[in-house]
């Protein structure tokens, strides 16, 4: 496909025709209208959406707001519908049983194709109250904090809502974190109670969760956190139906019988197997506590995101309607893992608060063969899907005859999530699995955001490929300058936003003054993502990278992230990843990793082509110093480049800090090894 010609010929890209008609908002005049309000009178706007939910005690309009940006003014505080009295486990679940009871809440597919199972709301709702019950029945009492550290199976959602059920706090772990992760979350967050699971299939790869989880408890319980109760689901489905190897047997029943401890363990079933099946809601106010979630920075311990119930529950709610425009036919698919924050509200709150039927997959997109989305996506008729541009760009390599083999007709909305989506792999996504026909919703938030803060809407929103257009409903942004000084019409600098919404984060749990200091220090007055963006002539905003990726090289102030999307572009590149590096005259320079297609090498030539290409697209100051070879780059193991590890491969610093959260370490020796040869020929 020649994507310039392509983009030549329509850089905006109207919302089809299709979905417009019968969009909850399908036109622009009146998504304006309806942001206007929601700005102007927030206590109206939001007053009304929350009508659509139970409320023991409704929020009035005196308390429905009441906030401080400006750390100059006092410490910062963020409160939404203060006086209102509520449980989202309650909207989620028990709301929705005399119309919904029947009706399928989440198809589970499994890592191996055999594996699946639906569960109703009517099932949920019985096995959500009989796991709370567990929870009561071992100590767990509202406001406690319940670790949770699973594959993505039916219990994790159950675990999550049968905490919020009783008011206790969950803290999600993500089930490929490390021994060391999981225990400091543990430890942070003085937790007691841990729920998981026996093991984890990804791909033919066998994971042994119990073995890291017994050995993060060691490790906690040396700091003086102790785990006090473990309940253990019975998942490794192939050894417990008799399909596993002799050594995968062997290797498990050695890693039980030196973890087990009666005393403190238990499995999952012989927990539920005398639990009732009725357990009254807790009811929360609005500002109590609903979830802690952890997320790494560059540097130091993980920040305990902290956010409350009532305000994260309309957001959730509302941007999932709005976003994908959801109707009660859907069928619903997010394929991120609910140890992230993406899974947290778009997978479990977001749909279930709205009714939907939702596909919940434990797999990989290569597993057994790198066409299991499509696979997914015909098989349940899946039509609202959301995906990270990591995932398109992986399969793109693998070409579009991989994809047309289905039928995909069922999409209509197509979101991207995580980062930045460079527009080639957009238009990939439009034409080749939307079929030219589903609109594409590129959402821009965080951990902290609690939902989408910048995204089109699929009936309205004329979109421009790799721009995240325009802030949702609540929300202010702004582009500031170094001074911090606010930038009209076309410009680019550092976003931030100028009021809150009601999901946004209230505080670094166990620690406020960190909060302060990260959001809100650098620009008084406003809450600071740590990201640059730029707004065009017509208003669209996009993206640039995060602040630590944006770099001046001889007085230009470079985003990296438009120089991989310019790298991008050639045709014998997958993916690419840019950092800056410390340069002698220039102050700093590009240093470019860039993954060829298989079978092909970087060789003089083609850097030739790369550097002409990024003049070309970008400026010939932004020509890049450094291009190296990189097969693998390293990664989280949600899927996300690691930069931090790349900028200290670029600049020779052999200490690389933290690298407990990558997906495989291994790949490290050769990355340095080839910055040694390419500096050495530079």
């Amino acid at each position: 496909m020649d994507f310039e010609k392509e983009l030549e010929m329509s850089d905006i890209y109207e919302p089809p025709e299709g979905l417009k008609a019968s969009a909850h908002i399908h036109a622009m005049q009146d998504y304006r209208n309806r942001y206007a309000e929601s700005i102007g009178d927030p206590a109206k706007f939001w007053g009304e959406i929350a009508k659509g939910f139970h409320w023991q005690t409704t929020p009035t309009a005196d308390k429905f707001l009441t906030y401080n940006f400006d750390i100059r003014k006092g410490p910062i505080a963020i409160k939404w519908m203060e006086d209102g009295v509520t449980n989202i486990c309650y909207n989620c679940l028990d709301r929705h049983l005399p119309q919904k009871g029947s009706q399928i809440a989440f198809y589970w597919e499994g890592n191996d194709l055999e594996d699946e199972k639906t569960i109703t709301y009517s099932e949920l709702h019985r096995e959500v109250c009989k796991f709370a019950n567990v929870l009561k029945r071992n100590g767990v009492k509202k406001g406690d904090c319940v670790a949770v550290y699973m594959p993505m199976i039916p219990e994790l959602i159950i675990s999550m809502l049968a905490c919020s059920r009783i008011g206790a706090v969950h803290s999600i772990v993500f089930g490929g974190y490390s021994a060391e992760s999981l225990a400091a979350r543990i430890i942070d967050g003085g937790i007691r109670t841990l729920v998981t699971a026996d093991g984890v299939w990804r791909g033919n790869k066998l994971i042994h969760s119990l073995e890291v989880v017994d050995q993060a408890m060691a490790i906690a319980k040396k700091a003086g956190h102790p785990i006090e109760k473990n309940v253990v689901v019975r998942h490794l489905i192939r050894l417990h139906h008799g399909n596993g190897s002799a050594s995968e047997k062997e290797a498990y029943e050695k890693i039980l019988a030196s973890s087990w401890n009666n005393e403190r363990d238990s499995w999952w079933e012989d927990e539920m197997k005398e639990a009732s099946e009725q357990c009254d809601v807790e009811w929360m106010q609005a500002e109590d506590p609903s979830f802690i979630l952890y997320t790494s920075g560059s540097t130091g311990k993980p920040k305990g995101v902290l956010h409350t119930v009532a305000g994260y529950m309309l957001f959730a709610a509302t941007t999932f309607k709005f976003t994908f425009d959801f109707r009660p036919d859907d069928v619903y698919w997010c394929t991120a893992d609910i140890g992230w924050i993406t899974g947290h509200t778009y997978v479990t709150y977001g749909p279930l608060l709205n009714g939907a039927t939702s596909v919940l997959f434990e797999g990989t997109p290569f597993y057994p063969s790198n066409d299991r989305f499509w696979q997914v996506i015909q098989k349940y008729k899946v039509s609202k899907f959301y995906t990270a541009p990591t995932a398109i760009r992986a399969l793109m390599k693998f070409g579009e005859d991989f994809v047309d083999k289905y039928d995909l007709s069922s999409l209509k909305v197509l979101g991207t999530v995580g980062e930045p989506i460079n527009p080639e792999a957009w238009l990939w996504y439009h034409k080749y699995v939307g079929n030219s026909k589903a609109a594409i919703v590129d959402t821009y938030w965080q951990t902290e955001t609690g939902g989408h803060v910048l995204t089109p809407l699929p009936g309205c929103t004329p979109t421009k490929p790799g721009s995240a257009c325009f802030p949702f409903f609540g929300v202010i942004p702004v582009i500031l300058d170094e001074e911090g000084k606010e930038l009209e019409g076309p410009a680019e600098g550092y976003i931030a936003f100028k009021k809150p919404w009601p999901g946004i984060m209230r505080t670094v749990f166990g620690d406020h003054k960190r909060f302060e200091q990260i959001y809100f220090s650098r620009f008084p007055g406003y809450y600071m993502t740590g990201d640059g963006a730029k707004r065009d002539a017509d208003g669209y905003i996009w993206i640039t990278g995060r602040i630590d990726d944006m770099l001046n090289c001889s007085g230009h102030l470079m985003s990296t992230a438009q120089v991989e999307s310019a790298l991008v572009e050639h045709s014998n590149v997958v993916e690419a990843a840019v950092v800056s590096c410390p340069h002698p005259v220039k102050g700093e320079c590009l240093y470019c990793y860039v993954t060829p297609m298989e079978g092909v090498h970087i060789d003089a030539s083609m850097a030739k082509e790369l550097r002409i290409l990024v003049r070309e697209k970008i400026a010939p100051f932004a020509s890049p110093d450094y291009i190296q070879e990189a097969i693998h780059l390293p990664k989280t193991r949600s899927g996300k480049i690691m930069r931090r590890i790349l900028r200290q491969i670029a600049a020779n610093d052999p200490d690389l800090g933290d690298t407990s959260t990558m997906a495989d370490s291994t790949i490290i020796p050769s990355l340095q090894e080839g910055r040694r040869k390419v500096v050495e020929n530079h």
